[in-house]
């Protein structure tokens, strides 16, 4: 049978797009379709902008709490609108950048929505095309607050919380995940009170213990109040903003702010992706494909990667599912992703970073665990920048030394953590990461000299 193109890809974010431009790198006759901007939520209203927010928040704090130390004397002021232009504008130049690498390696492009109305045809507006192989990435959007409807104007989505017109005084974020806390951040940085809510007993509860309390510890001397193991039992609007009433811990308290972010999780994009003829199964508002068979759905001929087909909702995991699925589809390759070396990150500022087994869950896998950590005041580089909190931590198996996971905290913590996804994925030990030899003077060090207070070798501790 003759198709309109070998393969369709629904969606344009970062499993989406890259998965239509290795498909066109092998040659196949590819259609990316996209309902909005392409890059999708990471780049046009995700990843991309808040960490060029966040670039701001930094500058603010690195002024108004170390400008004396670097003899800064003067008054800083900032521009609100400017600063959520500028973070438009770098979204802005980066889609442009997808558009060209569209055109460079020949992937057809469509604006519009699809919907899968058989095994091997996609229904675009009021256009339908046939395709060998339909690969879906539709990704996620913010999971509302029951009760607590997204407005956009006083309840907000990431998606609003970026792009408000004018920077409100006080804010009140449910969820102290990665998003929150980065939006906690930055908006405190920039004066705003800011009250962080989280269900489970300490923020970011899926890092390393002593990373959540060191962060929470930082982040509180910054100014931003938290209620852990706490949650909103009653939440008024008004004309001034919300009133939420929270149950803590230590009982009741009240709560008003001017704005509320909701960061509390995701749902997949599946609705009306699908004809009622085409049985794709759904698992909690998310597409079930198989990774071990290059993601195909329930439906031979239709696959799913990326955010849609569930946790960890992460955009480098997303791109590499896609470029595996694309692969086994186009029989170039049939590895598959590694889901034990899936680096994580929060860029607040000391920063959040990590890849494999915390301490505690290396303890209750049954590893013997020897640790090794290094606290960046010791560091010559961390000191030359006044950004001295936090540490590496390093968790390896005591027999054989290869290293089982690493947890950083501070001001580089989300660029060090490539080293040490190399290090895990490649198996090393102790020993070796040790030997590696680390320029002087710079924060990597800091990971050589972990691995050696482990053995105890390290020389600056």
């Amino acid at each position: 049978m003759a198709y309109d193109y070998d393969i369709v890809v629904i969606g344009g974010g970062p499993a989406g797009y890259a998965g239509a431009i290795r498909a066109a790198q092998l040659k196949k006759r590819v259609l990316c379709v996209e309902r909005d901007k392409l890059g999708g939520i990471c780049l046009n209203w995700g990843c991309i902008p808040t960490k060029a927010l966040l670039t701001n928040a930094h500058l603010a704090e690195l002024i108004h709490h170390h400008g004396a130390n670097f003899g800064f004397t003067g008054q800083a002021g900032w521009d609100f609108t400017q600063i959520i232009k500028r973070s438009r504008s770098v979204a802005g130049q980066l889609n442009k950048g997808i558009e060209g690498l569209f055109r460079k390696y020949k992937v057809n492009h469509k604006l519009g929505t699809a919907k899968v109305v058989a095994p091997n045809k996609v229904q675009i507006g009021d256009e339908t095309v046939s395709a060998e192989s339909i690969v879906i990435a539709t990704g996620v959007r913010a999971r509302p607050l029951p009760g607590a409807e997204f407005d956009g104007q006083t309840i907000l989505s990431s998606k609003e919380a970026m792009s408000l017109t004018s920077q409100p005084k006080s804010m009140l974020i449910i969820g102290a995940g990665p998003i929150g806390l980065e939006f906690g951040y930055f908006y405190n940085a920039l004066g705003t009170k800011v009250t962080v809510v989280e269900l489970l007993d300490r923020i970011v509860p899926g890092e390393d213990e002593e990373v959540s309390a060191a962060l929470q510890q930082s982040l509180t001397k910054r100014g931003i109040t938290f209620h852990t193991g706490s949650k909103t039992s009653k939440i008024v609007k008004s004309d001034r903003g919300i009133t939420a009433e929270i149950e803590t811990p230590k009982g009741k308290t009240t709560v008003e702010a001017e704005k509320m972010l909701v960061a509390i999780g995701v749902v997949g994009n599946v609705e009306n992706l699908f004809a009622d003829s085409v049985k794709v199964e759904l698992v909690k508002n998310h597409i079930k494909a198989d990774p071990k068979n290059g993601y195909v759905t329930s439906v031979p001929g239709i696959y799913a990667v990326g955010d849609v087909i569930g946790p960890p909702w992460l955009a480098h995991v997303a791109h590499h599912e896609s470029i595996c699925c694309i692969e086994r589809i186009c029989g170039f390759s049939d590895r598959t992703v590694d889901y034990t070396t899936i680096p994580g990150c929060t860029y607040t500022d000391p920063g959040v970073a990590s890849v494999g087994l915390t301490e505690k869950a290396a303890r209750d896998a049954g590893y013997q665990v020897r640790v090794g950590k290094f606290p960046f005041q010791f560091s010559g580089r961390a000191l030359a920048s006044d950004e001295t909190e936090g540490f590496v931590k390093l968790v390896f198996d005591a027999k054989l030394g290869e290293l089982l996971g690493a947890h950083l905290i501070g001001s580089q913590a989300t660029e060090l953590i490539a080293e040490l996804v190399m290090a895990k994925k490649l198996e090393a030990t102790e020993e070796e990461i040790l030997h590696a030899m680390h320029p002087h003077p710079t924060y990597s060090e800091a990971v050589m000299e972990a691995a050696g207070q482990g053995l105890g070798e390290s020389i600056h501790i």
